[in-house]
């Protein structure tokens, strides 16, 4: 998936995301295991790239330019700073440093120009790998900028909790501490913000990443319109009549490590699937992608809004509505990645499984589409189709340049379903002399 970072409109750089590959196109042939090459193959073609893109002042056609200086990959291979309680702790196995960053799903920016990307569904790579799992799952920072990693070390914010993250939204309290919203992508999980302990201060530039360091880390009661701090002490109250969780719950890294069983202990909101988070530039309210939850009836999944009280990021009470269902009376099913324009209408981008496309409840609405719903006026509420994806792909990730004249949308992992190369279910996007389809990275124009 792609986050932008354009500091102008008409130049700037692209962080893409590379969630996981298909051994078809990529690693080759399983037989058994993996091989040692196969998986430096996999872990090199996950985690991210950074690529600088301009566009051409004649054609106004976006490029990418490549003889950027910042141009690189931090993939699985790279080597990244644990950062927080659990750094260093035997709920991580003593680790302070770690190899490498896969199943990157979304992410978002920083206050201060860094990159936040989030690791999702890692355990699939890490087994093929070998790798400890307690040392994915959690929010990666990276400084596009610093190309050597001289200045700011590539880094993974275990405050930040261990869960199935897919995206960050980052934003102020009314005091000036850091708030961070982020969904756990699994059925029955919560969702889940962080607070941090100091204050923002626009001075001290990349310094203000240490706040992502030092705060506390709560997940959502919905039942009851509250915040629920995932401390030890709370955790370790909740289970005090379970040996077997008071031994697993032994210090706050167990509770950073382990902070879906800790949250649903609390009494946080099993909920379905809730992915992509965002704030409104408009009013603050919290619009959150809960992309389906079928054991429980709800193939289609929606969109809710939380009012934090009195509008502040900080408050730890708060108020929801259903924002938007998915379903034939919308048009759209299955809701994921989001962002906002100036308006503050809500794009919504869609992840029906590749599997179930085009089949039975999901037939109605063909491949996975973009869709735009305004959250104000007469049409709040309502969606409206913008885009339709290629044949077994999903669309993600869409970033505005600041402008709003260019929409930055990717295209993930077309033709995903083909068994034989020589006879592809798509050929997207159909460049000349490719023998595969690609994930692609388009710029949309003329807003």
């Amino acid at each position: 998936m792609i986050h932008s970072d354009l500091t102008v409109s008409q130049r700037g750089l692209l962080l893409v995301n590379h969630e996981y590959t298909n051994p078809l196109f990529v690693e080759g042939p399983i037989v058994g295991s993996y091989t040692a090459k196969q998986i430096e193959t996999l872990l090199y073609n996950q985690g991210l790239s950074i690529i600088e893109v301009y566009q051409d002042p004649k054609t106004k056609t976006w490029k990418m330019d490549t003889e950027s200086k910042y141009a690189r990959r931090i993939s699985g291979l790279a080597t990244f700073q644990l950062t927080g309680a659990a750094k260093g702790t035997s709920a991580v196995n003593g680790a302070t440093q770690v190899q490498g960053t896969f199943a990157n799903c979304s992410g978002g920016a920083t206050l201060w120009n860094t990159v936040l990307s989030c690791e999702e569904n890692w355990e699939s790579t890490a087994d093929k790998a070998g790798l400890d799992t307690t040392h994915y799952g959690w929010v990666v920072e990276v400084d596009p900028f610093d190309k050597e990693d001289q200045y700011f070390k590539p880094r993974k914010h275990t405050a930040l909790g261990r869960f199935h993250h897919e995206n960050c939204a980052m934003g102020l309290s009314k005091d000036r501490r850091v708030v961070v919203y982020s969904g756990d992508d699994k059925a029955g999980a919560c969702v889940y913000k962080y607070i941090s302990k100091g204050k923002y201060n626009e001075a001290k530039g990349k310094e203000n990443s240490k706040l992502l360091e030092d705060g506390t880390l709560y997940a959502a009661d919905m039942e009851n319109g509250k915040w629920l701090a995932l401390t030890l002490d709370n955790v370790r109250e909740a289970a005090k009549e379970d040996n077997e969780l008071l031994n697993k719950f032994k210090t706050q890294a167990d509770v950073l490590v382990n902070a879906h069983e800790a949250a649903i202990l609390l009494g946080a909101t099993p909920t379905d699937r809730p992915e992509d988070v965002e704030i409104s530039p408009i009013d603050n309210s919290i619009f959150i992608a809960h992309t389906n939850n079928a054991s429980k009836g709800n193939f289609h999944g929606h969109i809710t809004r939380f009012f934090e009280k009195d509008g502040d990021l900080g408050a730890l009470n708060f108020t929801y509505e259903i924002f938007a269902a998915g379903g034939t009376q919308s048009g759209f099913s299955a809701p994921d990645n989001l962002d906002f324009d100036r308006h503050g209408n809500l794009w919504t981008v869609t992840d029906i499984s590749t599997s179930s496309l085009n089949k039975g409840t999901y037939e109605p609405f063909k491949n996975n589409g973009m869709f735009v719903i305004p959250t104000t006026g007469k049409d709040k509420g309502q969606a409206f189709q913008f885009a339709s994806g290629p044949v077994e792909s999903e669309l993600t990730g869409p970033w505005f340049t600041p402008n709003e004249k260019t929409l930055f949308l990717a295209v993930q992992h077309p033709g995903e379903q083909t068994k034989n190369l020589n006879n592809p279910t798509s050929m997207w996007p159909h460049r000349k002399g490719d023998t595969m389809p690609r994930p692609s990275v388009v710029a949309i124009k003329g807003f």
